[in-house]
C-alpha cells in the first residue's frame, strides 16, 4: 500500500503519518529526507526526533531516495518518508544552482521505487501552490518542481490524503 500525504507548513501532515505508522503492526523505518543547514533547523529536527517511537528505525536519506527504499524495504514492514519538499532541495546549491541532470535521474528511479515496493510506503510532501507566486527565479523552479514531483507520485500511490488545521481529508483510495 502507497499512500501520499500532503499539506502547508504546520498543517499537520508529519503527525498524520506518524499516527498511521503507529497503528502499524510490523517494522517500521523512519527516513528523514532533511538537511540541516542551521541552528534553529538543527533544533527542529531535535524536536521532531524526540515525538517518534524510539524503536522506530530511522534512515538519513542523500539525494539516493529510491536506493535507501527499495533497501529497506519488507514485505510486513512499513516506510514514512518524510518530506519529499525536503528531498528536493537537496538538488539545489547555495549559489542558486539546480542539479537538473542527478535530479531527474533520482526522480524517474523514485517514481519506479514507490511502483516496486511490497511494504507498504508513507511519503510526506508540502503542498506549495496555494499562496503567492514566490520572487525569486529560484523559488519558482522549486515551486513547479514539487507540484510536478506531487502530481507524479500521487498518480501511482493507492492513497492520497490532504491534511489542513491538522484533519486529513481523502482524496484518492478513501
Amino acid at each position: 500500500m502507497t499512500h501520499l500525504i500532503t499539506g502547508g507548513a504546520r498543517s499537520g501532515k508529519s503527525r498524520h503519518a506518524e499516527h498511521l505508522a503507529i497503528q502499524h503492526g510490523g517494522p517500521v523505518c523512519y527516513i528523514a529526507t532533511a538537511e540541516v543547514r542551521d541552528e534553529e533547523f538543527a533544533e527542529r529536527v531535535r524536536q521532531h526526533r524526540l515525538q517518534r517511537p524510539a524503536h522506530w528505525h530511522v534512515q538519513e536519506a542523500g539525494r539516493d531516495l529510491a536506493g535507501l527504499i527499495l533497501g529497506h524495504d519488507q514485505e510486513d514492514g512499513l516506510l514514512l518518508v518524510d518530506c519529499l519538499g525536503m528531498w528536493l532541495i537537496r538538488f539545489f546549491g547555495p549559489d542558486d544552482s539546480f542539479d537538473e541532470v542527478e535530479f531527474a535521474r533520482q526522480r524517474q528511479w523514485l517514481l519506479e521505487a514507490i511502483d516496486a515496493v511490497q511494504g507498504q510506503l508513507l511519503l510526506v510532501t508540502n503542498e506549495i501552490g496555494w499562496g503567492v507566486m514566490p520572487m525569486s527565479r529560484m523559488a519558482r523552479l522549486y515551486g513547479d518542481l514539487l507540484g510536478r514531483l506531487n502530481q507524479d507520485v500521487a498518480a501511482r500511490c493507492q492513497h492520497v490524503t490532504l491534511v489542513a488545521c491538522g484533519l486529513p481529508l481523502s482524496l484518492k483510495g478513501g
